[in-house]
C-alpha cells in the first residue's frame, strides 16, 4: 500500500530530506524510503531524532532508549537497526539480548535508564518521585529526564510510522 520511495518518485519536500540522509549514512534505509510520502513525519523524525543524539545522553544510553521503545512497540525494522548500532558501539551482547527482548539488563545504570523510559512511557510522564529519584541516584541528571522524554517522542514517531508502512 506504502510506496518504497526513491529521489525521483519522492514527494518535492522529501528530497532534500532523502538526499541528506542518503549523505549521512551512505544509503537510503527502506523505512526513509517509505516515511518519504509524507515529508512532514520524514522531517519530524529526522528532526526529533537529530536532537535526541545531540542531547548529553551517551551513545549506549541513547541505545537504550531507543531499544526500550523498539521492543515495547514490536518494531522489529528498529529493533535490527538499533541491534546494528548497538554491535557497532561494542555493546555486550547480553545487553543486547535484553533489549531485544524486553528484559533487565545487568548493568544498574543502563537498568535505572531502561526502567525509567518504561516508567515515563506508562505513567504518560507522571513518574512518581521515587522513581524519579531511583534515576537520578544512578548518574543522570534532570536534563537527562528531559531527553529521555525527547526520545520517546522521536522514537515513538519512527517505531509506530514503521508498523503503520509495513517497513
Amino acid at each position: 500500500m506504502f510506496t518504497a520511495h526513491t529521489l525521483d518518485s519522492a514527494p518535492a519536500g522529501s528530497r532534500p530530506l532523502m538526499a541528506s540522509t542518503v549523505e549521512h549514512l551512505g544509503h537510503l534505509p527502506p523505512p526513509v524510503a517509505l516515511m518519504a510520502e509524507s515529508p512532514e513525519m520524514l522531517g519530524g523524525f529526522l528532526h526529533a531524532s537529530g536532537l535526541f543524539e545531540a542531547s548529553t545522553l551517551d551513545p549506549l544510553a541513547r541505545e537504550v532508549v531507543v531499544m526500550t521503545i523498539a521492543a515495547r512497540n514490536e518494531c522489529r525494522v528498529c529493533v535490527a537497526m538499533h541491534t546494528g548500532r548497538l554491535r557497532s558501539l561494542n555493546a555486550d551482547p547480553a545487553q543486547i539480548t535484553a533489549l531485544r527482548s524486553g528484559q533487565p539488563l545487568d548493568d544498574p545504570r543502563l537498568e535505572a535508564l531502561r526502567r525509567f523510559t518504561l516508567r515515563v512511557l506508562a505513567t504518560a510522564g507522571e513518574v512518581p518521585e521515587e522513581e524519579l529519584t531511583t534515576f537520578l541516584d544512578a548518574g543522570f541528571t534532570t536534563r537527562n529526564a528531559l531527553e529521555v522524554v525527547l526520545g520517546i517522542g522521536a522514537y515513538t514517531m519512527s517505531t509506530l510510522a514503521n508498523r503503520l508502512v509495513r517497513a
